[in-house]
């Protein structure tokens, strides 16, 4: 499935191992909460880059012990009117996570830039809208009224600064 990141479509090199596959010796792999648990002696030794998918269900606290191991953290969305992973997001954040957070499931274009604001730099998108209407979602709002989570790297800017700095 494509994604986005930093506002444009990108390769996905995170392989998805399931909790039955065997862990690979090398590259960048993403496995389920509950395998991250029982195999995580492991996975910590894994010669590559380590993700997971969380259920929008879990505490923030739950991914504590783990975070400064992970470079991916997967918060799914099945349904487009749940928000949980909104506020996971936002928790992860707020516990010091720094590295890729990826919207999946049910992600609506028009939707990009409230995930982006709590956190999300990453999203799995669907053909279900063309290209073009990810991309100008993606790239659609550079300014905010809410402060929150922006990655380091954006051209965000609160609107009270905006007009501040222009008057």
């Amino acid at each position: 499935m494509p994604i986005i990141k930093d506002g444009a479509f990108a390769p996905d090199p995170w392989v998805a191992i399931t909790d039955d596959q065997p862990i690979p010796a090398t590259g960048d792999i993403w496995v389920s909460l509950a395998r991250l648990d029982s195999d995580w002696g492991t996975l910590c030794s894994h010669a590559g880059e380590l993700g997971v998918e969380v259920p929008n269900t879990t505490k923030a606290e739950k991914l504590k012990p783990y975070l400064g191991k992970l470079s991916l953290i997967l918060l799914p969305f099945p349904a487009y009117t749940d928000g949980r992973a909104y506020s996971l997001a936002r928790l992860l954040r707020e516990e010091g996570y720094i590295h890729d957070l990826r919207a999946r499931g049910n992600v609506l274009p028009d939707q990009l830039q409230f995930m982006k604001q709590v956190g999300f730099t990453s999203f799995e998108v669907t053909d279900r809208f063309p290209a073009e209407v990810w991309t100008k979602a993606a790239q659609h709002i550079s300014a905010v009224y809410q402060e929150g989570y922006t990655e380091p790297h954006a051209a965000r800017t609160a609107i009270w600064e905006a007009r501040r700095a222009r008057s």
